[in-house]
């Protein structure tokens, strides 16, 4: 029964390197995020707006505590805030889950984030300087809860398959 969880700031790759790592490794893979939406017959964005954070970080923490005593394996994309919330980093070095931070520096995340800030409610209201500004102390913020990660894989500049090499090694 493997958990594997991977966490990041919003933009690292993490519902990306999931989907890519269960074809490979044919372990299913969910993201929390999607899990949320299809409960709640609604996005992300538009939870925010109508119930408020408190609302989605109490639901979160409930779907992902759930998840974690399920006895199913399974690969988990994390929202970039989830283990920064409701105790959840807790969660990440539990016995059975594999936790593993997927480190992108400001600069990446930001030239990811760019042209798709409208899908993310934190940034979408931000013009490309605050936008900047605002993952650099977002992510310096909740540095402390990612790096409680079992392991932390740096993805500048390398590809999907790099990430998934290193990611294979550690699960090997």
């Amino acid at each position: 029964m493997k958990k594997i969880i991977l966490l990041g700031y919003m933009g690292c790759g993490k519902s990306t390197i999931a989907k890519l790592l269960a074809i490979s490794s044919s372990i299913s893979d969910l993201d929390l995020d999607e899990i949320i939406e299809k409960q709640e017959n609604s996005s992300v964005k538009k939870i925010f707006s109508e119930k408020g954070e408190i609302y989605f970080r109490k639901l979160e923490h409930h779907i992902l505590s759930e998840l974690i005593q399920n006895q199913d394996s399974f690969i988990l994309s994390l929202g970039g805030g989830t283990p920064c919330y409701s105790n959840n980093h807790e969660f990440l070095n539990r016995e059975h889950v594999i936790s593993i931070y997927l480190n992108a520096s400001v600069d990446t995340l930001y030239e990811r984030l760019l042209f798709n800030s409208e899908q993310r409610p934190l940034i979408a209201d931000k013009n490309p300087l605050e936008m900047k500004e605002f993952i650099a102390k977002n992510l310096f913020d909740r540095s402390y809860y990612y790096n409680q990660a079992k392991y932390k894989i740096a993805v500048d500049g390398k590809s999907s398959e790099e990430i998934i090499s290193e990611i294979e090694a550690i699960l090997a």
